[in-house]
């Protein structure tokens, strides 16, 4: 079954001027502190442990919530753990402008959903969408919605590999899937 409609609570990362946070690296997404945890599930309590002004997010946090960020959202190393967390988390989806390189391949390789809005920095500045509205994005089609305003805006969609992968799970299952044709 396509699971292509997303719907949370949204976190848009603000900084001290309500600006979109941006270039925001693995390390203050998950810090290189904690490492040595292999446990995937145990990864979750320490996103954004790094992040000035959003060590609690763990704590906030409810499966399905929508991260909203500025420009280049998971720059720096191809640390793993810092799309781990997330999923152990449950959060649904991360929306931002653009995307570290390598952390956009590690999300779309383990079926995490990244989608890039390049107009979200607008979209934050007229309050279309702001912390805790819900909102509705589907990934096939670029349509999002916030439904405590009623207000639709747009984003790029996944692209067709990126889709199926994440209909497949992770990677891995996609290749197993193209093996058995």
């Amino acid at each position: 079954m396509e699971k292509t409609i997303r719907e949370g609570r949204a976190w848009v990362l603000l900084d001290e001027d309500n600006r979109l946070i941006e270039n925001i690296d693995t390390d203050q997404i998950y810090h290189n502190a904690f490492l040595h945890i292999t446990n995937t599930q145990k990864m979750g309590q320490y996103a954004f442990g790094n992040l000035k002004g959003w060590e609690d997010f763990p704590k906030k946090s409810r499966p399905g919530d929508i991260i909203l960020a500025g420009r280049n959202f998971g720059a720096g190393s191809s640390r793993q753990q810092a799309v781990d967390c997330f999923i152990a988390l449950g959060i649904g989806l991360i929306m931002a402008p653009s995307f570290g390189a390598i952390y956009f391949r590690n999300a779309v390789n383990s079926g995490f959903p990244v989608i890039k809005c390049p107009g979200l920095e607008e979209l934050v500045k007229k309050k279309t969408i702001v912390n805790e509205d819900m909102i509705r994005v589907d990934l096939r089609t670029g349509e999002g919605r916030n439904l405590f305003k009623n207000i639709a805006f747009a984003f790029e969609p996944m692209s067709g590999v990126q889709y199926e992968i994440f209909q497949s799970g992770t990677l891995f299952q996609y290749g197993k899937k193209l093996n058995h044709g």
